[in-house]
């Protein structure tokens, strides 16, 4: 029996800039996106919606994040489209005695959760999904067995055997919110493609999560199996480079699938390098700024975009002197941004050759000053350079308003 359905992953609900004069905006980006998607399934008739994992940018969401997704998610459930969901990394809540939000929209019929058992020598038990408890691992929709399970960490490959051991039955996806690594290396939580590559032999189709780009992984028979679909809304800087959509997929009688990446139209992303080398002072060099971005930002019609900017060279003034907000009023005859990042590398010419006192940037700047205070105290000693590394992620962290009061914890106890 022909099945159809829509595959998305790392919506991240929640997800804004904190005390940006564009937060509101920002945080509507990632509701409007899984709306669309929301509408594009009840339009194509589809028998079921999966989420790979972090519908959630973190798992401690504002009451407001949760009533917005209620909202978003009803439509499905008016249609009798059932919404298939596995958690990721971002929707787990760090203190299990409460329950967390995806449990919430579990019991509320908005979601399908699988989350699979375990048995006593380590297996993995996929359990029939229970309605009414709203728990188990394992549902079937026209005919089509979905297994799920979520973030498992680290050591995703070595479960990939349990995983299949567990599986008896034919015409097979898996939804899984793991990455491989030849895609997305910098991530935690993947695994190799030789680890996934036994997942071919049980699953017809495995619907990946956790990367934000996507592509498809090839069996050992050149047939593609396993799909990621990235995220459909720009997350992070970086993300421009990569296509951002979903994919709508038909399982055909024989398992075989076919699909369609459908593009979304996420929110401009810029990332733009400004060479100020020569500014013998501030007003100097933000004229010779807003000169070389004026005409970007020009080009910039649908959607006021985010913008990172890097600024380098060897300059005659303090780099201090540049800051942020005074990088925003020069742009305010401009198309403004919706949120704007600076990394400033600008270094001090003060020229002296010398090696103690050659220019060096901001960041070695503050790097130095950081460790200096560390090593006065006898305590921490040897230990500057870390502790200075430590202090400096802090600090971006809390600035960008992006991680819960738990993640920033978290850092200290590594």
């Amino acid at each position: 029996m022909t099945t159809r359905f829509i595959h998305t992953a790392d919506i991240h609900l929640g997800k804004t800039y904190r005390r940006s004069p564009g937060e509101k905006e920002r945080y509507e980006d990632f509701f409007r996106v899984l709306a669309a998607i929301v509408e594009d399934a009840i339009r194509e008739q589809v028998d079921f919606v999966l989420i790979a994992g972090d519908l959630f940018h973190t798992g401690q969401i504002l009451p407001r994040t949760f009533a917005r997704t209620i909202e978003t998610l009803t439509p499905l459930k008016e249609a009798g489209i059932p919404c298939i969901a596995v958690e990721g990394n971002h929707d787990w809540i760090h203190r299990r005695d409460r329950l967390s939000w995806m449990e919430a929209l579990a019991q509320m019929g908005l979601l399908c959760l699988l989350r699979p058992q375990r048995s006593e020598d380590g297996g993995y038990v996929f359990t029939p999904y229970d309605d009414e408890l709203a728990e188990g691992g394992h549902v079937v929709i026209n005919g089509t067995n979905i297994y799920g399970l979520g973030y498992i960490g680290a050591q995703a490959g070595a479960h990939v055997s349990r995983i299949c051991e567990a599986v008896t039955t034919r015409r097979n996806i898996l939804l899984f919110h793991v990455g491989i690594w030849s895609y997305s290396p910098v991530e935690i939580g993947n695994m190799k493609p030789e680890e996934a590559a036994p997942l071919a032999d049980v699953f017809d189709y495995v619907a990946l999560g956790h990367g934000h780009k996507p592509y498809q992984l090839l069996s050992d028979d050149n047939r593609p199996f396993a799909f990621n679909p990235g995220a459909p809304e720009c997350v992070n800087f970086g993300e421009q480079r990569y296509d951002k959509g979903y994919y709508l997929v038909t399982l055909h009688d024989d398992g075989r699938p076919a699909w369609e990446f459908r593009r979304t139209q996420p929110r401009p992303m810029l990332v733009l390098s400004f060479d100020l080398s020569g500014s013998l002072n501030a007003e100097t060099a933000l004229t010779r700024f807003r000169e070389q971005i004026a005409p970007v930002l020009e080009t910039v019609s649908a959607k006021p975009p985010l913008l990172e900017i890097k600024l380098t060279g060897k300059v005659g003034f303090h780099p201090f002197e540049l800051s942020r907000d005074l990088l925003l009023s020069s742009l305010d005859a401009l198309s403004l941004p919706l949120h704007i990042e600076v990394k400033n590398q600008l270094s001090l010419n003060t020229g002296d050759s010398s090696e103690e006192k050659r220019s060096r940037s901001l960041e070695d700047i503050e790097r130095a000053v950081l460790e200096e205070l560390i090593a006065s105290n006898s305590t921490y000693q040897d230990r500057q350079s870390e502790l200075a590394s430590l202090a400096l992620s802090l600090r971006s962290l809390v600035l960008s308003g992006e991680e819960d009061d738990d993640e920033l914890l978290a850092l200290f106890k590594d």
